[in-house]
């Protein structure tokens, strides 16, 4: 439970209260020695454990206890017979692939589980910019005249009515695998798997579509009797999962432990390229997922070839593995130089916006690639606390990606504005959103939708704050640090832990590119911690901190920085208060 503030601070530089997200002091002093923890870090696991048997479970996630069990979700039984009916009768499947990498890894594995079954299959991804998002029916077309029979979706198919529809007059099963919020009524597929469907009772809706597609191979193999060994195909489970943003919670939490290690022992060898080019080694964290690789296989969807991602992952041959990625490599370069021009001419009607008090930013560009907008609105959420919503025009139609804030449910809203009729299509989930509508009514909508989220949005400002974990020295800081990998993995619903440090000197300050602070913060015992602030050069932080204010405390992340091969803690700083 949140209490006091944490060193007193009520107000930081960048404005927030710091409170306290400690677990109970005489239980973490219970964790600590019963799991040989540092006392900061017992005390974060006593806050997200509610027993030594929980904590136990956190520390030693079992993918075993986890896993739920397929056949208690709606139609997961009639989508195996489907498929086992195809086999059995030679059919060609299908797979249509959503093109961002929980879409490239979900059609992977169902790809690589069908084929090692004798599935006949064919796989199809939509060019985000031609086709958008999701199944269409020209697509089904071309795939019914590919001798597709069965086409199976992955991470797309939710709200698919038309698509579906266009498949069922062709005579096309279509069973649908996705994670995405359903509409009131379900789209008449043949089957419609889904933990986030209106009519699903299933407490698992944290999972990604991976997640979902994993289980159905889980009860698929199991009806067929066969001894493919599932775990080889963790590792793509916790990449889709974890660049997918899903919370790493409950069933999540095990799947992506277990398939980062199975990824640090041996990756795919796509993977393994992509790894190798961005210069990754050793053990593998969620952040490498997230931030490096996901990031490389999504370029293609972006702004190249939509199935480039979905492709390396299905391969095995290391000539096509080394080629694709290295494509997918300068791709991602050529979109981060994209992202940074639609950026630079987004911000600049963003900060109008919001100084004229806008609860909801909506940006939009003729000729924006519709590959960066959802990037660029997670920047303008970043920079501004509120939803963002990015969109590009082309021919008269607004294509665009939304990004929420905690607390304001995005996708719903954006699904009940396409019921109402403002919207040609739309959908997604509470953090996130995509919609396409004519650009004359993107006025109309954004007011709709600010109407629809304002109490959420007012209440998620009034509750400015900063979670503080615990609070550690710099002496401290190497030995939470190194302890930190056992509550691991981090990501959605289970944050890398943020400390508070009070009483710093500065030391001394770099600037680093134009726009990072490098920084040498000093204790009352003379202890000395190294701490990095990114993007903070011309922010309220950056300026507070350059002031060079005589005693200070800080707040944000700790981490092992190796340097000239000797390892130390260093702080990833977040925010910072003058102390009293």
């Amino acid at each position: 439970m949140l209490s006091e503030f944490v060193l007193n601070v009520n107000k930081s530089a960048s404005g927030k209260a710091w409170v306290s997200a400690a677990g109970d002091t005489q239980r973490a002093q219970f964790l600590a020695r019963q799991f040989d923890l540092p006392d900061a870090v017992a005390s974060v696991l006593a806050a997200r454990t509610s027993s030594p048997e929980d904590a136990d479970a956190y520390l030693t996630p079992r993918l075993r206890e986890q896993l739920p069990d397929p056949s208690d979700f709606l139609d997961m039984d009639v989508a195996v017979e489907r498929v086992i009916k195809a086999l059995n009768s030679s059919e060609r499947i299908a797979i249509l692939a959503d093109y961002d990498v929980d879409g490239a890894t979900s059609g992977a594995l169902l790809r690589r589980f069908l084929e090692a079954v004798g599935g006949d299959t064919v796989t199809y991804v939509p060019d985000r910019e031609k086709e958008g998002y999701g199944p269409n029916p020209r697509a089904i077309a071309k795939l019914r005249e590919m001798g597709a029979s069965l086409v199976i979706t992955l991470d797309c198919g939710a709200t698919a009515f038309e698509a579906i529809d266009s498949a069922n007059a062709l005579g096309v099963d279509v069973i649908v695998l996705d994670h995405h919020v359903g509409a009131a009524e379900t789209p008449a597929a043949y089957a419609v798997v889904n933990p986030n469907r209106a009519d699903e009772t299933s407490p698992h809706t944290q999972l990604a579509a991976v997640g979902v597609v994993f289980l159905f191979v889980v009860a698929l193999r199991r009806k067929l009797g066969s001894d493919i060994d599932l775990l080889s195909f963790l590792d793509l489970v916790a990449l889709g999962t974890i660049a997918d943003v899903a919370p790493l919670t409950g069933v999540n939490r095990a799947l992506v432990a277990q398939g980062l290690r199975a990824m640090s022992q041996r990756p795919k060898i796509g993977i393994a390229e992509l790894l190798r080019l961005a210069g990754v080694s050793g053990s593998l964290k969620a952040s490498h997922m997230g931030f490096i690789v996901g990031p490389r296989i999504n370029a293609g969807g972006r702004i190249g070839q939509s199935d480039l991602g979905l492709e390396l992952l299905s391969t095995d041959d290391p000539e096509k593995a080394a080629k694709i990625a290295a494509e997918l490599d300068n791709l991602n370069r050529e979109r981060q130089q994209i992202e940074r021009s639609v950026f630079d001419e987004a911000v600049l009607e963003a900060e109008s916006q919001a100084a004229q008090g806008a609860k909801v930013i909506a940006v939009k560009g003729q000729g924006w690639r519709q590959g960066v907008v959802g990037i660029v609105a997670s920047r303008l959420v970043e920079r501004f606390g509120r939803p963002a919503l990015v969109a590009s025009i082309e021919n008269g139609i607004a294509t665009g990606s939304g990004r929420s804030i905690p607390g304001v449910a995005l996708g719903p809203a954006v699904i009940a504005l396409r019921e109402s009729g403002l919207l040609i299509s739309g959908g997604g989930h509470n953090m996130a959103a995509g919609f396409r509508l004519d650009d004359n009514g993107f006025s109309s909508f954004i007011k709709a939708l600010s109407d629809l989220i304002s109490d959420s949005i007012e209440k998620a400002a009034s509750q400015s704050s900063m979670r503080i974990d615990a609070v550690v020295g710099p002496q401290g800081a190497y030995a939470a640090a190194t302890a930190l990998d056992r509550l691991a993995p981090f990501g959605m619903g289970n944050p890398e832990p943020r400390f508070a440090l009070g009483g710093l000197r500065v030391r001394d300050i770099k600037i680093i590119k134009e726009a990072h602070l490098a920084l040498q913060l000093e204790g009352p015992d003379s202890s000395r911690i190294s701490a990095m602030c990114f993007r903070s050069v011309g922010s309220d932080l950056g300026d507070f901190i350059c002031s060079k204010p005589p005693v200070i405390h800080v707040a944000g992340r700790i981490e092992i920085n190796t340097w000239q091969g000797r390892d130390e803690a260093r702080l990833v700083l977040e925010d910072a208060a003058l102390a009293n």
